[in-house]
């Protein structure tokens, strides 16, 4: 489907987009005001519809910096797939910001804005906001987004999930990987209970990952993984080298009586799910840190760290769940870690008092700052600088919480 730069449809050009294109025979550039007349070069750049029907496997469409503005779904259509040797790549070019604006869809939960259904995809270095729905929904496999930013959207801004209700188990979306991206200030306007940062809950298959990535100011949780009984457990996610902070409220502070508040939420509806998460933080979240969500299973929790969350940093009620070397401190309610501390490596936050079976405590004197300071570098790796990072000395250097001033350095 073709639109104006307005994102208003163009019905002159809507039966070409829907008649099968020549594939291209290089790489595609597109731009705000690109022409479906125009061959989609450097100096003469197409539109994105035009580019998604004809990008060849092992090519690139180039985006050029601007805004674009649609008033309908962006959809990849399953079966357009790259290979796992040659993916199709949808690309910023060079230092440039493309911007999807679907700030004129309406609230629906049909209203996403670009929608990924086709496999084996790099999707980099894009804004998206404003969308009815999720920013970004992938229901494909083995895609990877890097690098992206998505706000403001009215649902999740990154959520994996099947592309139709008539989809197998099978071709649940799989060993997609989200990397080094950001997604904030995501609100649903009807009860704020459904819109979180990222999610890959209720229908994913096996292998999906984020790495490197922010979650902050949603109005639901940063992270959700739940399952739900009616459609059984849901493949095991991996997340590492993440952040989620002051999710329950956008940064504006508009929340609900509904918003949950977590940071990373790991489960739903008692269903044993076996999920990792290494490396990463929680803090200032409305309501848990990390939480099982009564996922009874053995969610793997390592080198992580939760600090003044509003309920516990750790929640983790029932299940057989593995921690090793967390680190909680401050947390506004006591942490509840069932499974087994491996090895006595963790610190945790309960009655008010740090608590450890080897006697390391924690106190403010171990950090060099709990003042909190977030950014991304240029590739987007958070850098929290010298927040959360231990003081010279301390006796809980290498207990969960940064050695460096970067999130990947322990």
């Amino acid at each position: 489907m073709e639109f104006t730069e307005s994102g208003v449809q163009n019905s002159s050009e809507q039966s070409a987009a829907t008649t099968p294109a020549a594939l291209a025979a290089g790489d595609l550039y597109v731009a705000p005001n690109g022409s479906a007349n125009n061959p989609g070069t450097l100096a003469s750049p197409t539109t994105l519809a035009n580019a998604l029907t004809q990008i060849a496997p092992g090519k690139t469409i180039f985006l050029r910096g601007g805004t674009y503005n649609f008033s309908e779904t962006v959809t990849i259509e399953r079966g357009n797939s790259g290979t796992s040797g040659q993916r199709k790549n949808l690309v910023a070019y060079g230092t440039e910001k493309p911007v999807f604006d679907f700030s004129a869809q309406a609230f629906s939960s049909t209203n996403r804005g670009l929608q990924m259904f086709g496999d084996f995809w790099l999707v980099k270095g894009l804004e998206v906001k404003g969308a009815g729905d999720n920013g970004i929904f992938i229901g494909g496999s083995y895609n990877r987004l890097e690098q992206i930013e998505t706000h403001h959207n009215r649902d999740t801004g990154i959520q994996l999930g099947r592309y139709a209700s008539t989809a197998a188990k099978s071709e649940w979306p799989a060993y997609n990987e989200v990397i080094r991206s950001y997604s904030h200030d995501n609100y649903d306007p009807d009860n704020g209970e459904d819109a979180d940062g990222f999610a890959a809950k209720l229908t994913v298959g096996p292998g999906n990952l984020f790495d490197g990535c922010i979650a902050a100011y949603n109005v639901d949780d940063g992270w959700d993984l739940y399952s739900k009984t009616d459609t059984g457990a849901i493949g095991v996610v991996t997340i590492r080298n993440s952040i989620a902070y002051a999710n329950g409220a956008t940064s504006d502070g508009t929340s609900t009586t509904d918003s949950d508040g977590n940071g990373f939420k790991l489960g739903g509806e008692k269903i044993a799910v076996n999920h990792i998460v290494e490396n990463s933080i929680a803090f200032n979240n409305k309501k848990h840190g990390f939480t099982y969500n009564s996922n009874p299973g053995s969610i793997q929790m390592k080198n992580n760290t939760s600090w003044n969350n509003g309920q516990s940093n750790f929640a983790f009620d029932v299940g057989t769940h593995l921690f090793t070397n967390n680190l909680s401190f401050q947390g506004g309610a006591s942490d509840k870690t069932s499974g087994t501390d491996v090895s006595s490596t963790n610190v945790w936050w309960k009655n008010k008092k740090s608590v450890n079976d080897k006697g390391l405590l924690a106190s403010a004197d171990d950090f060099f700052s709990l003042v909190p300071s977030i950014t991304r570098s240029s590739d987007g790796t958070p850098v929290l600088g010298n927040f959360l990072k231990l003081a010279a000395g301390s006796d809980l250097i290498g207990s969960g919480t940064p050695s460096g001033t970067n999130i990947g350095a322990r």
